[in-house]
Parts: structure tokens; C-alpha cells; sequence
């Protein structure tokens, strides 16, 4: 199969400094494809083997002006991709009264944004006024960020490549906003045969007043160039405080825009430093519902021997 032929997996990270590209790149392929490979090993093997196969968008760089250290993470991801699975105290940690009460507080100030002052953290107001330079689009990062993005699907597209598009957090919101721009202001003949969303924001009332198309009526507010659309959320998320997206965008199917748009919850695994991080790419990409959900759409697209 040549490259020109490949169906392609093409990924948009989130907010926060990243390490350098070729690190990164290889860390997530290497999370994702350990999980594929415990469920459907040729189609591990398939996706190995195939040049170009897995692309990274890599627009933290640009936007942060740094890379993280590789290093501190190196530990944490060679412990997530020896674990299988949730143990029961990742499970009792996801499921505490304290992820509890702090999700119903952002989802009060979801509701009440004069609140959110009072009631987040240091962190979280790092990740807000990130948040807030990308939608004022200080300095054309927005655009720049969305030009990245946009330049891969445009040669998928051209080449005929089928593509699975993931978006981990903040990355979901880039790719909404590519995907309607090219819709609609490019006019651009790109489909995303599988939209896989990850500890998505886009269930925030907050996000969804400021996507491009918020300000729409009937099918110009939605991309028209996705073909199936898929949500995860990890119990426990503080960023997907909101996990359910069929709700908030049932539009987009009632209108015959998508073919189907589901949620499916999870548990992420993933620690840093011993600490319980539900909302980790790493920890999103090992995770059996992802890798299950990568394997059907590859067997869809490339012939391969049946599942042992």
C-alpha cells in the first residue's frame, strides 16, 4: 500500500506546552498502538508498517513559544503502557466525592460565568486565559493554529486518503473550528470519515457560544464534512466536565449533517509523579475504548487477516 493510499490518523493535542514534535509523535503512537495491539495485533502490525499512517499537528510550539521536557513524563508513560487496565483504586479515585463536588462547581460556573473568578484554581486560570488567546485570536494564533491543521487534511483530501481525525481536549475545539471553516469560508472539498473527540471541552456552554457557527441558524452553525462523529470522556474529567455531546449537538444528526454521533465513558489510567491524571493523552491513547474504537475504523478502510 503506498502512502498516497493510506488511510491516515491525524491528531490535534490540547493546550499546554508539548515536548519536541518527534518525541511527542512517538509517545502517542507508541500509547495508542499498545492499545490497539492487546485487542487487534494486525491491525497494529497494518498501521506499523505503513509509512505516514499517524500524523501529530503540532501547534503547541507556535503558540507557547517552548517545549516541555520529555523527560518528565517518560516514567509515567512507560508505567501506563505496561498497565492493561484501571485498577480498583484508579477507579475509587475517578469516583470520588471530591472530582464530584468539583465537576458540579464548573458546571456552575459554566452556567454562571461571573463565578468562574471565584471559584477555579491557579491551574485552571492558566488554562482559561490560554483558552481566551486563542479565541480572541491574539496576534492571528487562532488562524495559525487552524492553518496547521488544515494543511494535512487538504492532502488527504487531494490524495484520496480516508481520515480519522483525534482530538484530545483544546485540540477538539481547533478541529470543530478548521473543520467549519473549511465548510464554509474555504468551501473545501475535505470529509473526516471519523471524528474521534477526547476529553472534549465542547460540552461548556462557555465553548460552545464562541465555536465558529455559534452564530449560525440550521446547518450553516455545524461543519457538513464529517461522516461519523465519536466522544470520550474519562470518568472523572474536569475538563469534559460536561461528557455528553449527542445532547448538546443532536442537531447536527437530526439534520442529516453526520452519520452518528455517540458518547462512551472510560477510565484513564494515566499518574504523573503517583497522581491521578484522568485527562492524559497518554492515558486517553493506550485505553482499550480508544483502541477499540481505531481498530474497527482501520479494518474499515485496509484488508487484514481476521482478530485472533
Amino acid at each position: 500500500m503506498s502512502e498516497a493510499e493510506t488511510p491516515l490518523i491525524l491528531y490535534v493535542p490540547g493546550l499546554l506546552p508539548k515536548p519536541a514534535p518527534a518525541l511527542h509523535s512517538d509517545a502517542l503512537a507508541r500509547c495508542l498502538l499498545t492499545g490497539v495491539e492487546r485487542l487487534d495485533d494486525p491491525v497494529a502490525d497494518s498501521i506499523r508498517r505503513n509509512a505516514g499512517s499517524f500524523d501529530v499537528v503540532s501547534w503547541t510550539f507556535d503558540f507557547y513559544g517552548e517545549h516541555r521536557d520529555f523527560g518528565l513524563d517518560a516514567e509515567a508513560i512507560e508505567d501506563v503502557v505496561e498497565q492493561t487496565e484501571a485498577s480498583p483504586r484508579d477507579k475509587a479515585e475517578a469516583r470520588s466525592w471530591g472530582r464530584r463536588i468539583t465537576q458540579w462547581v464548573y458546571r456552575l460556573g459554566d452556567r454562571l460565568p461571573f463565578l468562574i473568578p471565584h471559584l477555579v484554581n491557579e491551574r485552571t486560570e492558566v488554562h482559561l486565559r490560554d483558552l481566551r488567546r486563542y479565541l480572541k485570536n491574539d496576534n492571528g494564533c487562532a488562524d495559525h493554529t487552524r492553518r496547521m491543521l488544515k494543511m494535512p487534511l487538504r492532502a488527504a483530501a487531494e490524495s484520496g486518503r480516508p481520515v480519522l481525525l483525534i482530538g484530545h481536549s483544546m485540540g477538539s475545539v481547533i478541529a470543530w473550528d478548521s473543520l467549519w471553516e473549511l465548510a464554509h469560508v474555504d468551501r473545501a472539498a475535505v470529509e473526516i470519515d471519523l471524528l474521534l473527540t477526547m476529553g472534549s471541552p465542547l460540552g461548556q456552554r462557555y465553548i460552545q457560544r464562541r465555536l465558529k457557527g455559534a452564530d449560525r441558524e440550521g446547518r450553516a452553525r455545524f461543519p457538513d464534512n464529517i461522516r461519523r462523529w465519536r466522544n470520550l470522556s474519562a470518568i472523572g474529567e474536569l475538563t469534559a466536565f460536561d461528557p455528553w455531546l449527542a445532547n448538546d449537538f443532536a442537531d447536527i444528526v437530526q439534520l442529516g449533517m453526520v452519520e452518528s454521533l455517540e458518547d462512551a465513558a472510560l477510565y484513564n489510567y494515566f499518574r504523573l509523579f503517583g497522581e491521578l491524571n484522568v485527562h492524559s493523552e497518554y492515558g486517553y491513547l493506550v485505553n482499550a475504548v480508544t483502541a477499540r474504537t481505531v481498530a474497527d475504523w482501520w479494518r474499515g478502510h485496509v484488508e487484514l487477516p481476521p482478530r485472533c
